[in-house]
């Protein structure tokens, strides 16, 4: 059987790494684009070279290695700035995910999570179906952002802006979940559609309980 890939997306601070997270326990293969993007971008690589090139070697740390941080804070400033990163990132993300989802058909998986924040942004979406969309009110999003990171909410407004809309979001959703509450109604929330999605699919979801 080929292995089904399907997406998990949401905005900053809605709870898809809390969602992906509880999947992961259940032993379901999640493979993260924020992991595939430190892949492509480490040291001596070709991703590497092509981002120094288009910021500049001071975007370097002292190990040679990417700062994210300084790249994300000059991106979100500078939105042609940010197309052109994810015109270097997303061909070489999109070349990893596929070397991995082989890898994950290769030992026999039947299904796997693709948790991507831009999946919407970069006409992705109907490459994973059913897609599952995390959403949070605004003010949610803010609260967790500014309590966990420490940014200014000014920065918080921006990171929230460069990404679609929740109502375009929304619109490709196949299926939703809120999160607005407890952990634990999130996680009952995140096993509900698990289950779901593997009743779609026709496959046992007994294979992805919880060692």
């Amino acid at each position: 059987m080929a292995i089904h890939v399907f997406g998990l997306t949401g905005g900053i601070a809605t709870g898809k790494s809390t969602v992906a997270a509880r999947w992961c326990r259940r032993r379901l293969p999640v493979v993260n684009a924020d992991e595939l993007a430190r892949v492509i971008v480490a040291p001596g690589s070709a991703g590497l070279g092509a981002v120094v090139q288009l910021f500049g070697p001071e975007v370097l740390q002292a190990d040679e290695s990417l700062d994210r941080a300084q790249v994300a804070s000059r991106v979100f400033a500078a939105p042609k700035m940010r197309l052109a990163l994810e015109a270097i990132l997303h061909p070489r993300i999109q070349e990893e995910l596929e070397l991995q989802t082989r890898a994950l058909e290769h030992r026999g998986e039947v299904l796997a999570c693709y948790e991507a924040p831009l999946l919407v942004e970069v006409g992705r979406a109907d490459s994973y179906r059913p897609l599952v969309v995390v959403v949070a009110d605004e003010s949610e999003q803010l609260r967790r952002v500014l309590s966990r990171d420490g940014h200014k909410e000014s920065e918080v407004r921006s990171r929230i802006s460069a990404q679609a809309p929740m109502a375009e979001k929304l619109a490709a959703a196949d299926v939703v979940i809120e999160n607005n509450d407890s952990l634990g109604e999130l996680q009952a929330r995140a096993d509900a559609v698990l289950d779901e999605i593997c009743a779609r699919l026709g496959i046992d979801s007994s294979r992805y309980e919880i060692a």
